[in-house]
């Protein structure tokens, strides 16, 4: 049965290892010399324009097809030598839904749990648990039909997971998914994170991405552009970071501006009303705690100080470093 139970995990400790991968279709080369290693237990975003190769990623990672050259291992067993051995780690959700309609939701999965060679006693208790999972026990003797295009993508996350993988490769899952929906999907890739699954994720929706992903890489032409932790992709680009600050009292907001402009590692500070303070910072963490202690000392009310993070920052990096690629 699936594993929910917390897990620890060693971030530190690459799961896959990607080493100078290319893949050609004739005239086409979909990935060009692509290096990359991914942490286990990390959620890795793969963010790209059409045509810059992520799916072709995916599926290799899942092998289904082979690279034309270069080699991919998870841990010590390299994909094109042991595709089913890397079947077995990996649950693969594409970006399409395939057409069963003849299949109750109960009959889906249990078609795919032989699939895996998982046995007959076996089976009932671990659909049961995935529908559960989902949310979708209520709809277990429903045609997969009749289900809603949210429905359909979490009983098609329940298949990936259905002989309980160690890796988990998303294929723009948010998809054509209304908020509602994508809220659910989110809050369900969040419970997978926390029982220790390694998530590969693919999507436009780059705000998302930067909420649910520990590490990203953005890809173009085929190759990696820039890859790391979320903030340090964005630092990596900008060269700085921006710290958002709300304080308690607006008529000590001048004062609040006027230290923060002092201090040497504050480049630029500005002021919206619902964002609050904004100030961009190029110091290191103790000169971080510098500035705060700063705005206590002149008894300056701070009700938060944080780096900023999300999603519009993130759109923003993608689109100053795939800057004049093909985006059709």
């Amino acid at each position: 049965m699936l594993s929910t139970e917390p897990a620890t995990t060693d971030i530190s400790s690459p799961l896959i290892n990607i080493q100078h991968v290319s893949k050609r279709y004739r005239s086409v080369q979909a990935l060009k010399d692509f290096s990359l290693e991914i942490p286990r237990g990390t959620t890795y975003g793969l963010i790209g324009p059409n045509g810059a190769g992520k799916t072709t990623l995916m599926r290799i990672l899942a092998a289904l097809i082979i690279p034309s050259s270069g080699q991919v291992w998870f841990e010590n067993n390299e994909v094109s030598w042991t595709p089913t051995v890397i079947q077995r780690k990996v649950g693969y959700m594409p970006d399409f839904f395939g057409v069963y309609p003849d299949l109750t939701c109960a009959e889906y999965l249990q078609f795919y749990a032989g699939i895996h060679g998982i046995s007959r006693h076996k089976q009932t208790g671990i659909i049961n648990d995935l529908l559960e999972l989902v949310d979708l026990s209520a709809k277990r003797d429903e045609l997969v039909e009749a289900l809603s295009r949210g429905m359909k993508q979490r009983l098609c996350l329940a298949r990936a997971l259905v002989h309980d993988p160690e890796v988990l490769i998303l294929d723009e899952p948010a998809s054509g998914l209304d908020p509602r929906a994508r809220v659910e999907l989110r809050e369900l890739v969040r419970t997978l994170q926390n029982i220790g699954k390694t998530i590969i994720i693919s999507s436009h929706i780059l705000f998302e991405l930067a909420e649910m992903c520990t590490h990203v890489a953005i890809l173009q032409d085929g190759q990696i552009v820039a890859a790391g932790d979320v903030e340090g992709i964005i630092q990596q680009v900008e060269g700085k970071r921006q710290l958002d600050i709300h304080i308690l009292q607006q008529e000590r907001l001048d004062d609040a501006i006027a230290l923060l402009n002092n201090n040497p590692t504050i480049s630029r500070v500005t002021f919206d009303e619902k964002k609050g303070i904004l100030a961009d910072f190029i110091g290191d963490e103790q000169a971080l705690h510098h500035v705060l202690i700063d705005l206590i000392s002149h008894d300056i009310p701070v009700v938060s100080f944080a780096p900023r993070t999300g999603g519009r920052r993130l759109e923003e990096v993608f689109i100053q470093i795939t800057e004049g690629s093909d985006q059709q």
